[in-house]
């Protein structure tokens, strides 16, 4: 089973505002340094059908925003986003059409494209996470190493990030079981499922069933 890394293998970014960061990226790792310049740029250039919450929160037609959200800038939320109570968003933070942001879910430095779902208590940090990517309940994405180096991608080779803090990459349709973590650095290939309390590391392959950290089948 090949395990793929490249931005253009894990994504099929069709979100006009996003488009040309992907296609200038080779790894996705690459993104996370430039996530808070391009939201500062497409706050300060206005998008059609988007319009300011503040002067640095940019959102679009039909985002649902309860009163006990705090949404720190700069941050831009594409249309029919829906924001659930308690979320916290705390800057660097851009998101595709219609992603879920749920209750007590934190997000920081991190890039959601189309239909992503965050819906309880998740925590998304220097990570992007690809269309109709899925975060069961509890499950975080962590991005720094309890030694405090800068994280390396380990799958067939090692790719050194040169970054101290590196998240999840979750390529198009993964779905994350309840209660897992994704440590540091860890790439989970297009259309793999991920089951429950499952303590992921490394780089998993697309289209397969992650069941334990030895035991990845084939999705049939």
């Amino acid at each position: 089973m090949i395990k793929r890394v490249k931005t253009a293998e894990l994504f099929e970014c069709e979100t006009a505002y996003l488009k040309p960061l992907f296609e200038s990226c080779e790894y996705p790792w690459e993104l996370l340094g430039k996530i808070g310049a391009l939201a500062e740029k497409l706050i300060a250039d206005g998008m059609s059908g988007y319009r300011l919450l503040a002067d640095d929160v940019l959102i679009g037609e039909d985002v649902i925003i309860p009163p006990t959200a705090t949404i720190i800038g700069p941050c831009v939320i594409g249309r029919g986003t829906e924001i659930r109570p308690g979320a916290y968003i705390r800057g660097n933070v851009i998101t595709g059409e219609g992603c879920v942001i749920g209750n007590s879910s934190e997000l920081k430095n991190c890039i959601l494209l189309n239909d992503v779902q965050a819906p309880h208590y998740n925590y998304i940090g220097d990570s992007v996470l690809g269309n109709h990517a899925h975060l069961g309940a509890g499950a975080v994405c962590s991005n720094l190493k309890a030694d405090g180096k800068n994280v390396v991608i380990r799958g067939e080779h090692d790719y050194e990030t040169e970054r101290r803090k590196v998240g999840a990459i979750l390529g198009d349709g993964a779905d994350i079981g309840c209660n897992s973590v994704i440590n540091p650095g860890t790439v989970v290939g297009k259309n793999t499922s991920v089951y429950p309390l499952t303590s992921l590391r490394g780089v998993y392959p697309s289209e397969c069933i992650v069941k334990s950290q030895k035991e990845i089948v084939k999705r049939i």
